[in-house]
């Protein structure tokens, strides 16, 4: 039993010290800025000045309409799964199953009714 806690004790040491290992280096080889240059902070993505405020707010709405297609994309990917293994699993499993969606077809009714699916 000792042996078993050892090892994870070991594998606990080598996660710790793995990451330690690669932000210190990381610390010893950044380069030093040399001095404060006012051509550094002009814009780079497209190099042309921004006209107006810079920093632009994005309705919540494109956000959570994002969250419903990534939900309902891993149900896909469960779905395709199920059905391939579905003859060899049995009847729990289809119950298992129409849970599943039943809480998805939920999430779906309250995501339409709260308006994340309206795109305007």
């Amino acid at each position: 039993m000792l042996q078993e806690f050892g090892n994870i004790g070991l594998l606990l040491i080598v996660a710790l010290i793995f990451p330690l290992m690669a932000l210190v280096t990381a610390f010893a080889i950044r380069p030093h800025p040399r001095q404060n240059d006012a051509e550094k902070s002009l814009p780079y993505e497209c190099g042309v000045d921004t006209v107006g405020e810079t920093w632009v707010q994005f309705r919540a709405s494109y956000f959570l309409y994002a969250l419903v297609f990534v939900a309902f994309d891993i149900e896909t990917v469960f779905l395709y799964l199920w059905a391939i293994k579905f003859q060899q699993l049995g009847t729990f499993a289809f119950v298992e199953m129409f849970i599943f969606l039943s809480i998805l077809v939920v999430g779906l009714g309250y995501a339409w009714k709260k308006g994340a699916l309206e795109w305007k």
